[in-house]
């Protein structure tokens, strides 16, 4: 039991017994799972030619307007409670199936849990933490030595544009202090010969519609404050979900010509990582939620 919970920057001081939770991602701390399967969609160098073994969290801090994962990030609609040990054998069942990576998505608010899970049974192949990139600087050193890769989304460079999207002005600095922590854990990214990726830290961002200044925004700050130790996977398959579907300003897919403006800054700045395409912006990419692998 948590009496009063400050694991995510919300800090919002819940009170959470192992099963229920009043604080704003609405869980209790034992870790609740919606799927836990193979995931071929990742970057290649996360997902391998095998898959990467994704485990994937109900409820979310952040609950941003145009989330693909809503029903389980916002409305918690589905999951399974696993004991620590529990988890671990989830982790074990995963590599287990040729999983390349144990990805965890959006464990931010049971990092305890999935720490001792961790410590518990130890997966061979590198695990990734991969979250919104909301993360307060003491939970991220929780994982530290748990963690070889981290996954952090830099959403927004604006205050403003955080507060509309995720409901978080504080985000933009956040999210940087958070990365940097990342950085210091893993250092610069390194890759074993079959090109996956042992240890480092990527950093994803969305382009979103109507905001390429803010993308460029973001990767400015990237390629002037990370010295190049980090990877960039810039992503342009936005689709509207959530509370995004029918808004007046994100109620739409980005236009090739708001691709190509970011995707040619990225190329000026030089910065290394991936880019993923317009293509990609279809329902048919996005996980479903039925408690497959539990």
């Amino acid at each position: 039991m948590t009496e009063r919970c400050m694991l995510c920057p919300r800090r919002c001081g819940a009170r959470r017994t192992e099963r229920e939770g009043a604080g704003v991602c609405g869980m209790g701390t034992l870790p609740v799972v919606a799927r836990a399967a193979l995931h071929f969609w990742e970057e290649p160098c996360i997902s391998g030619t095998r898959g990467s073994g994704a485990v994937f969290f109900t409820g979310c801090p952040l609950h941003c307007l145009f989330c693909q994962n809503e029903e389980i990030s916002t409305r918690n609609a589905v999951g399974k409670a696993l004991s620590p040990q529990e988890l671990a054998g989830v982790f074990r069942r995963l590599v287990e199936q040729g999983a390349e990576t144990v990805n965890l998505v959006t464990a931010t608010h049971f990092v305890p849990a999935v720490a001792q899970a961790l410590r518990l049974w130890r997966p061979p192949v590198p695990v990734v933490y991969n979250c919104g990139g909301y993360e307060s600087v003491e939970t991220l050193r929780l994982l530290e030595g748990l963690v070889d890769v981290y996954l952090p989304d830099m959403k927004y460079a604006s205050p403003e544009l955080a507060a509309r999207c995720s409901g978080a002005p504080d985000y933009v600095e956040v999210s940087r202090a958070a990365v940097r922590e990342m950085l210091r854990q893993t250092g610069g990214p390194v890759y074993a010969e079959d090109g996956i990726l042992r240890r480092g830290t990527m950093i994803r961002h969305l382009i979103l519609p109507g905001y390429t200044r803010d993308s460029i925004a973001v990767l400015d700050w990237i390629a002037q404050h990370l010295d190049g130790k980090a990877l960039v996977s810039l992503m342009a398959q936005y689709i509207p979900c959530g509370r995004a579907v029918g808004d007046p300003e994100f109620g739409r897919r980005i236009t090739a010509r708001e691709a190509r403006k970011v995707q040619e800054h990225l190329f000026s700045l030089g910065l290394d990582g991936f880019v993923q395409d317009r293509s990609a912006a279809t329902a048919a990419y996005l996980p479903s939620f039925r408690l497959e692998g539990l």
